[in-house]
């Protein structure tokens, strides 16, 4: 019996991506995860990176404190429409 072991890659942290508008800012919360906040910083909700075989996505989430999960507000192809989404919903 030999004892290999397997071992997966670690995970590669995206860089933060640019927002277009000034209205909010994103914090990292996470390797693939960041907090949309507004200028008087409050949190509007999460934006999490999300690959996909076309290309990276973009999911606009909220927290749902009495579960302690996430819920999926949408995904997007730009990341300025994730935030548009989390901003007005």
């Amino acid at each position: 019996m030999s004892d290999i072991q397997i071992t997966s890659l670690p995970e590669v942290p995206f860089a933060t991506p640019r927002l277009s508008s000034s209205r909010e800012h994103l914090v990292r919360a996470a390797d693939h995860l960041w907090r949309v906040q507004d200028r008087a910083e409050k949190v509007l909700g999460h934006l999490r990176i999300v690959a996909d075989p076309l290309g990276l996505r973009y999911r606009a989430e909220r927290l749902h404190l009495a579960t302690g999960t996430f819920r999926i507000i949408g995904e997007f192809w730009r990341v300025d429409d994730a935030v548009a989404a989390l901003r007005y919903s």
